[in-house]
């Protein structure tokens, strides 16, 4: 459930900066940034350090399956905390919305996610997380081929370290899959079109994370459930046949399940309590404490130039967040000053007219 991080970053970071004109004090507004930020990365990794192990030592590999687990979690838990807890008013989507907005979101939000959990079963978390941080690249190239955007030569340039990272990340990975670097790379093009089709399909919808989930949520698991069945069904009823115990294996499952939602969950906190520009840093540096993590855990080689891969990739994301944010300025100061010229304009206009008619 990890990659709608990147789609909350596209149609939720302008939420951050509300925080902005926040009464608090600067001090506890500081804190609970940091704090939404931890729990943010600790549930982050806790879904992907939790679904590794599930694919390397639980020996359970159905990615299908774990998924499909992750969107009945998901669902449960988004109705919990907009229809009990009332955490978040439900958003009202008119019917026939569903249908045609949500719905194939929910498809393209579903293959992002198997995608996900499948590189995870054959490549380790270090290569699959900096493979993933090629979704900037993936996102530009996919609105300049297909939707014809223009983007300023500043944009371009920034995602050089970006290509230039994944290139030497991919050739010198030590535990190298073609499988599990198609799933990751795909998925960066699932992710990239989920993100620009949620400009359109989902326009005049202020959705925030949890009703993300709260409407996706049941979809995919409609769209997931029956080819999780029919394609690994017999070989789940083979595994848990094996197994000595079930208990431990099927908690940990579906504690996976629970923490995918929380990540969820801690995506809207960590929105409304940084700025936007504070979310694309603290992402990217998520992405490294991740790999570090999952390194000391699974302990998965690790060549100096692959890690050498790893930091340029990582940096040049948050170079070209840097470069996004201050063209979008700059575009807002641009537009600020038209608009007053504008004014200016009209104004003076107005003046002149009772002259003339003198």
């Amino acid at each position: 459930m990890t990659n709608i991080n990147t789609f909350c970053r596209s149609i939720h970071c302008v939420e951050g900066s509300m925080e902005k004109g926040s009464t608090l004090p600067v001090g506890i507004t500081q804190l609970r940034g940091v704090i939404a930020i931890l729990q943010w990365w600790s549930f982050n990794v806790l879904v992907i350090i939790m679904n590794k192990w599930i694919f390397q030592k639980l020996d359970f590999k159905f990615p299908l399956t774990v998924s499909t687990v992750h969107f009945i979690c998901s669902t449960i838990g988004a109705h919990i905390a907009i229809k009990v807890l009332n955490v978040k008013p439900l958003i009202e989507v008119d019917p026939q919305d569903r249908l045609r907005r949500i719905l194939p979101m929910s498809f393209v939000f579903c293959v992002n996610i198997v995608l996900g959990n499948v590189s995870l079963r054959y490549i380790p978390v270090s290569f699959m997380q900096t493979i993933k941080s090629f979704t900037p690249a993936t996102t530009v190239a996919l609105q300049w081929l297909v939707w014809k955007k223009s983007f300023d030569r500043r944009v371009w340039l920034s995602l050089i370290p970006i290509v230039g990272g994944i290139v030497l990340t991919s050739v010198t990975e030590l535990s190298f899959n073609m499988a599990g670097f198609l799933a990751a790379f795909f998925g960066c093009v699932v992710t990239s079109t989920k993100t620009i089709l949620a400009e359109s399909l989902l326009h005049g919808y202020n959705f925030d994370s949890i009703n993300t989930v709260y409407y996706m949520a049941p979809y995919a698991t409609m769209i997931l459930a029956l080819p999780a069945l029919l394609l690994e069904g017999l070989g789940v009823v083979s595994w848990m046949d094996a197994q000595e115990s079930l208990l431990a294996p099927l908690l940990i499952i579906f504690l996976s399940g629970v923490s995918a939602f929380c990540l969820n969950f801690s995506i809207f906190y960590v929105i409304h309590a940084t700025t936007a520009v504070t979310f694309n840093v603290a992402g990217n540096m998520k992405v490294a404490v991740a790999i570090v993590i999952s390194w000391l855990i699974f302990k998965n080689p690790i060549s100096f130039m692959n890690a050498i891969g790893c930091t340029i990739t990582l940096l040049g994301c948050t170079f070209y967040g840097y470069v996004r944010h201050r063209l979008s300025q700059q575009a807002s100061v641009k537009a600020a000053s038209t608009e007053l010229e504008s004014v200016q304009l009209l104004s003076v206009v107005n003046e002149e007219r009772p002259s003339r008619l003198i």
